[in-house]
């Protein structure tokens, strides 16, 4: 899962510098300010910044230390007693941030499933049927370069529940590793 989320963050980084940098040899310059652009960015699956989840509090951007924002001059005007009260407000608030982008993301998620649930038609398998087996990247068979995206024909050796079933060739060999319903699909003799 973290994986995919490392995947997803390095995408949008590459678009926001693809559209700062003119050659592809600019890029380190302009690294720092597509970094900053993307963490201080509410993202639609969490509604927050990546900074306000690390840290609590949302980020002051550069432009806002030029030009004082209304939040600036109001902690700038602040003693130092103050402050620090504020700050451990601020503190004990971040468990609450934290939880609001929780309840935020399963929210999303719930949405997106439903969205999703609505174009998935049930997908009925019975034991003898002969089936297709996707080739996942991680095959060995994917590494070659025009290999084709299914093998088989398989029999459905066995039923398991949520999904799953064991494969058998048409030879008679079984596999001993269960296959899950979404690498497959029916073969049509």
């Amino acid at each position: 899962m973290a994986l995919l989320k490392l995947e997803a963050t390095n995408k949008n980084i590459k678009k926001i510098l693809r559209n700062m940098i003119q050659s592809s040899r600019q890029w380190h310059e302009k690294l720092s300010f597509a970094l900053l652009g993307y963490r201080t960015t509410v993202h639609t699956s969490v509604g927050a910044t990546p900074y306000l989840m690390v840290y609590g509090t949302e980020a002051v951007i550069p432009v806002e230390v030029e030009i004082p924002s209304l939040r600036i001059i109001f902690e700038v005007g602040v003693e130092d007693s103050e402050w620090v009260i504020i700050h451990l407000e601020q503190l004990t608030l971040i468990d609450e941030k934290r939880m609001a982008v929780v309840c935020h993301g399963q929210l999303y998620q719930q949405i997106m499933s439903c969205a999703y649930n609505k174009k998935v038609g049930p997908r009925n398998f019975e034991v003898r049927q002969l089936v297709l087996r996707r080739i996942l990247p991680h095959h060995k068979e994917a590494k070659i370069k025009f290999a084709p995206n299914c093998k088989g024909p398989y029999i459905i050796r066995k039923l398991l529940p949520k999904g799953e079933f064991y494969l058998g060739d048409i030879e008679g060999n079984d596999p001993k590793t269960t296959v899950n319903a979404d690498t497959v699909k029916r073969y049509y003799v």
